[in-house]
Parts: C-alpha cells; sequence; structure tokens
C-alpha cells in the first residue's frame, strides 16, 4: 500500500481511482466492509482503490476533550493495508481545513488531486464545513460531475450497531466481548514496555512488563483482564491489570501484565496487548501476601479462558508449557 501524508505528495491522480473516505477509527467491521467494496471494485475495472483519512481526527483539532480514540494512526495504518487498499491518503487535518466547504473538498480534493470516478460511504458521512455533504449532496454531486456513489447502509452484529461511538462506550464498560464482536478481533492495546517499581517479580512472584496509559486516550474499564500478548511475531497468555495498583497507593495509570512462561528482559521494546475478557475490577488488598493469593486465582481462570478461546479458532494458544511452545499468533 502506497501512503500518502499529504496532498502534496501525490504527483498525478490515480488511474480510475475508486474511494472511500472517513475517519476509521478502530476500523471496525463497517469500515472493512466499505474497503471490501472499494477493492471489488477497483479490481473490477482495473483500477486504484484509495481510501482517505484524516490524522489528527477532526474532533481532537475541533473538540480535544470530545473524542478518546479506539486506535492509533500506526494502527489504523496497518489495519488499512491488510484490508487490501491500494493508497492511503492522510490529509492533515487543522482548523483551516475545517473550514472548507464540501464542495471545494469534493472539487479539489477528490476529484483533482485523488482523480476519483467511485466513492463508497457510509449511511452517516458528511464532509466539509459544518458537515454540510451528506450522503445526499454527495449523490447529487456524483450526478452533476460524473462520478458514482454508493451508500453502505448501517450494519449490524447481533442486534448491536457497528459504531465508532459505540464500541468506545464498550471498551469503557470492559465489555471485551462485544467490542470484539463490532471490530472483528479484540480490542489492542500497545506500546513500548517501561521500567515500573519491581515489584511484581520480587515482592509478589509474578513479574510484569508495564505500558504506561494516558488518561486523554481511551482506556478500558479499570481491573483484571485475560490477556492474549504479543511480542516479537509470537504470543503468549497474559493476565493483565490497568489501573492504578490500589493496594499499594501508586498514582499513575498503568496496565501490568504477567506474561505466562515468559523470562526475556524486554525493557523498552514494544508490545501488543489483546484484551479478551475483563475478570474483575480493582481491590484493595491488606499487603502482598493477599494479593498474590489473588493473582494466582486470576492465572488459573485466565489459562481456562485461553483455552476456550482457542477450541473457538479466535486464538493462537496451546497452553503454557514454556516459551518454546509459543505459536505464530493469528492476524489481530
Amino acid at each position: 500500500m502506497e501512503i500518502y501524508t499529504n496532498l502534496s505528495e501525490i504527483q498525478n491522480p490515480f488511474p480510475q481511482a475508486h474511494v472511500t473516505i472517513g475517519n476509521f477509527d478502530g476500523v471496525h467491521l463497517g469500515h472493512q466492509m466499505l474497503f471490501d467494496q472499494v477493492v471489488a471494485r477497483a479490481r473490477q475495472s482495473k483500477g486504484t482503490s484509495v481510501a482517505v483519512t484524516f490524522d489528527p481526527h477532526p474532533l481532537k483539532v475541533l473538540s480535544p476533550q470530545g473524542i478518546r480514540l479506539i486506535s492509533t494512526t500506526p494502527q489504523k495504518i496497518e489495519l488499512i493495508e491488510r484490508a487490501g487498499i491500494d493508497a492511503l491518503v492522510i490529509i492533515p487535518f487543522s482548523r483551516e481545513v475545517a473550514v472548507t466547504t464540501a464542495v471545494e473538498f469534493v472539487d479539489e480534493v477528490l476529484l483533482r488531486c485523488v482523480g476519483m470516478r467511485d466513492l463508497v460511504v457510509g449511511y452517516d458521512y458528511a464532509m466539509g464545513k459544518g458537515r454540510q455533504g451528506d450522503t445526499a449532496f454527495l449523490q447529487h454531486q456524483g450526478e452533476e460531475k460524473g462520478f458514482s456513489v454508493m451508500v453502505m447502509p448501517a450494519h449490524y452484529e447481533q442486534g448491536m450497531l457497528v459504531s465508532s461511538t459505540r464500541i468506545r462506550e464498550l471498551v469503557a464498560e470492559g465489555k471485551m466481548r462485544d467490542v470484539r464482536r463490532l471490530l472483528g478481533r479484540y480490542y489492542q492495546i500497545r506500546g513500548d514496555v517501561q521500567w515500573g517499581r519491581q515489584r511484581g517479580g520480587k515482592l509478589l512472584g509474578f513479574p510484569t512488563a508495564n505500558l504506561y496509559l494516558s488518561e486523554e486516550d481511551l482506556c478500558p474499564k479499570r481491573g483484571v483482564y485475560v490477556t492474549q500478548v504479543i511480542y516479537d511475531g509470537r504470543q503468549y497468555g497474559g493476565v493483565s491489570n490497568i489501573g492504578y495498583n490500589p493496594t499499594f497507593g501508586d498514582t499513575s495509570l498503568v496496565a501490568e501484565t504477567h506474561i505466562f512462561d515468559f523470562k526475556d528482559d524486554i525493557y523498552g521494546r514494544p508490545l501488543k496487548i489483546n484484551l479478551l475478557m475483563h475478570l474483575r475490577g480493582e481491590i484493595t488488598f491488606s499487603g502482598p501476601e493477599a494479593l498474590a493469593r489473588q493473582i494466582c486465582k486470576d492465572i488459573e481462570v485466565a489459562q481456562k479462558v485461553l483455552v476456550k478461546e482457542q477450541q473457538r479458532r479466535l486464538i493462537a494458544y496451546h497452553g503454557n508449557k514454556g516459551a518454546e511452545n509459543a505459536v505464530r499468533v493469528r492476524p489481530s
């Protein structure tokens, strides 16, 4: 996939450009259906499938406190590439871009720069200043200017509307099974492993890999989760506590993950953690011994959950008999 981070990087319009446009936060099942349609139509006409998006998310500029994102920009790029899109155009969003009218955006960006011949959008999409460029506007523009427009209907999974807004709500509620249904994969947090307070291994007997989280980002419900840990292309089972570790009075929001049968030194290395299931909320224990006993119980439950998920073919997991038995991870 070719990636353009500014319109000025596009030297010539894409040949027979079949385009979809949106913020694509989370790249959920609804977004994936848009990409599937664009890729199929482009292949049929031997054209180019193009996705157009924005960075940062427009609401991060227009209402900084009004949005907590499901996916980072690098993760969004990975997922869009996995969908088979030929070219991704990432438009830097600013208040100057926000005042562009819908007509100007169609004419100058989609037609002149991108070379759009066909457009696929979601049922609720709108572009331009004041979101005036809704689907009815786009269909009228298509009739007037010679490009076709396909509007994809709302998509539901087990009665739930697939939308980024609903997914954010479910993540905050810790309903990870429902999140997986709408995303088509597990919700993932990622980052570089940071130094912690060295209590996990020395004091409790359960070493942890720590990822510090920002309260400004979308944060799952605090508590303990069954997790699938991805490191260096391989997957491991684990349990993660997301919160402030009230037993020790910590004040930093952190995801502390105990990785089963894993002894590598990974400080400073990138780690991905899929949240499979919320086990329990954060608890303040009487001391390290009580906390260690509870961790043992959490691990026992987590191992059973992981085996069931493997049996359902949702993850590649074959128990915890040493790192040599870790297997290649399924796409996530």
